[in-house]
């Protein structure tokens, strides 16, 4: 079977007004055709949210003459795509099913799906006498999944931008519509989820990667088969980004109850204009005074990085260093150390400051990444080696790397959260349909 791939490039299209794009001329069998977002947008609120996809992918396949559209969701694993698909009668083998629908994984294997999410660019391959095209369902740096479209004929460059941009539309759909429904972290899951693991997937943000024109962020867990409390947060102030790695003592719902206090005091602290200082004691006192089951504690690193001056204040509570990359060369950052959170109730903490120059990288780690099995790692070795991949990439093959040599499943959770500092805060991105080209990973 002959099969051909087309990297394209997507710039800014000039037809792509302020006022909605418009998908007109985008084969040459429906050039007299078109689709305002506003009425895309109407569907979409017509439907209900489990429908809001394909409300999207109908539109959309309509416009193009498709032989077919499908969406295909990030796997939580972070290893694979979930092709999720409506079926109102029967049985589709070869999936998990739910009701009315049914969830295929698609284990990354570096083919075309994976290189469309990696290089964050629109891919077309022909196949069959058939033109796929896979544009990559992205915001903010954050790879939601693939947005895949079979076309009987090559696609022109303008059905390339108009792809592009419907993806990054169904982007916002999804991100809108899973508050309101299970069905899209029903597809996510590949292996069932304990009570603790439950608790502990709520504490974490929303989106695990955050593109800004200064700084990209990055973070992962890797769950251990008895989850062991560890956590990490952000969130992105006006001229400051606030974050945090914690890692709570002990395992299951225990460690997932005690990670809950830690962070919800963090969080509460820091949306009430706490200062660093603030947060780090708060949280203290939260687990002297409500401690479930008796005395426990938590380690972690609090940070305050100020996006104009690139100047991050940290308070280190008995957290293992973190590891700055810096001229291609990866060294562990020595911060003060601080009491782990729990501990003792009097005793004032320090903070320190950590200036980061354009280009430095920023690795914060628990010990699941550092002890026991996972020490056979060269984590600043593989770190340095790694320079060339967006942190989103990052933390995934670290991840492995871990799972290999401490796996199949970890004795104990292992997390990591990385930051890139750009500098140039202001109003400075270069975005394409969701990501910055720029900074994504090279295809292999």
């Amino acid at each position: 079977m002959n099969r051909k791939r087309v990297d394209c490039e997507v710039p800014q299209c000039p037809a792509l007004s302020a006022g909605g794009f418009m998908l007109r001329g985008v084969t040459d069998s429906v050039t007299s055709s078109g689709t305002d977002l506003s009425d895309v947008l109407l569907q979409v609120e017509k439907a209900a949210p489990v429908d809001a996809v394909e409300a999207v992918t109908r539109r959309i396949g309509t416009v193009l003459g498709a032989l077919w559209v499908s969406f295909l969701i990030a796997d939580m694993s972070g290893r694979a795509l979930v092709r999720l698909s409506h079926v109102p009668f029967g049985v589709m083998p070869g999936g998990r099913q739910q009701d009315q629908d049914v969830a295929v994984v698609l284990p990354f294997d570096g083919g075309p799906q994976e290189q469309a999410l990696r290089s964050q660019h629109v891919l077309v391959e022909e196949s069959g006498g058939r033109f796929v095209m896979r544009a990559p369902v992205t915001q903010r740096g954050e790879a939601i999944g693939l947005l895949e479209i079979a076309l009987p004929a090559a696609p022109t460059e303008a059905t390339v931008r108009a792809v592009s941009q419907v993806a990054h539309t169904l982007a916002f759909v999804v991100i809108a519509n899973r508050r309101h429904t299970d069905l899209f972290e029903w597809g996510q899951r590949t292996t069932p989820f304990t009570l603790a693991a439950e608790i502990q997937r709520r504490l974490l943000p929303a989106s695990f990667v955050c593109e800004a024109d200064s700084f990209t962020l990055a973070a992962w867990l890797e769950p251990a088969a008895s989850i062991g409390g560890d956590t990490f947060d952000y969130s992105v102030a006006r001229d400051q980004l606030h974050l945090s790695i914690t890692d709570a003592v002990g395992h299951g719902v225990q460690s997932a109850l005690t990670a809950t206090l830690c962070v919800g005091s963090l969080r509460n602290t820091r949306r009430a204009g706490g200062s660093l200082l603030d947060q780090a004691e708060t949280a203290n006192l939260a687990l002297l005074d409500n401690a479930p089951g008796g005395p426990t504690f938590a380690t972690g690193i609090l940070g305050r990085l100020d996006l104009r001056t690139g100047i991050l204040a940290v308070v280190n509570a008995g957290h293992p260093a973190p590891l700055l990359v810096r001229d291609a060369t990866a060294r562990p950052v020595h911060l003060p150390a601080n009491r782990p959170f729990g501990v003792l109730r009097h005793g004032l903490y320090e903070q320190t400051q950590i200036t980061l120059q354009p280009g430095d990288r920023l690795v914060m780690v628990t010990d699941g990444m550092l002890e026991r099995d996972a020490a056979a790692v060269d984590l600043a070795a593989r770190v340095q080696d790694l320079g060339g991949l967006h942190p989103r990439e990052v933390v995934r093959v670290l991840a492995d790397l871990v799972l290999d040599v401490a796996g199949p499943t970890l004795p104990d959770d292992a997390c990591l959260l990385i930051l890139d500092w750009h500098g140039n805060h202001g109003d400075t991105r270069d975005t394409t349909a969701g990501a910055e080209p720029a900074r994504a990973s090279t295809p292999s």
